[in-house]
């Protein structure tokens, strides 16, 4: 049985794609006002997901640095 991948959180780079097209949509009024909340919402949910892994991806880099000395 397969795992159904849309519960999955996107890679940090396809988080920063996704993040890039909503930016693209927003700025060349592709996008209606309907549309609109939604791709904010969703640009603000990748934005707390890149925070996330770049915090997480600093303490993994410190904790090896500091088992080094």
């Amino acid at each position: 049985m397969t795992q159904n991948n849309t519960d999955t959180k996107p890679s940090f780079n396809k988080a920063v794609e996704e993040l890039e097209n909503i930016l693209e949509q927003i700025e060349s009024g592709e996008l209606d006002v309907d549309e609109l909340s939604g791709k904010v919402k969703k640009a603000s949910e990748l934005l707390r997901l890149c925070q996330a892994k770049l915090r997480d991806t600093e303490e993994e880099i410190d904790k090896i640095i500091n088992d080094m000395e």
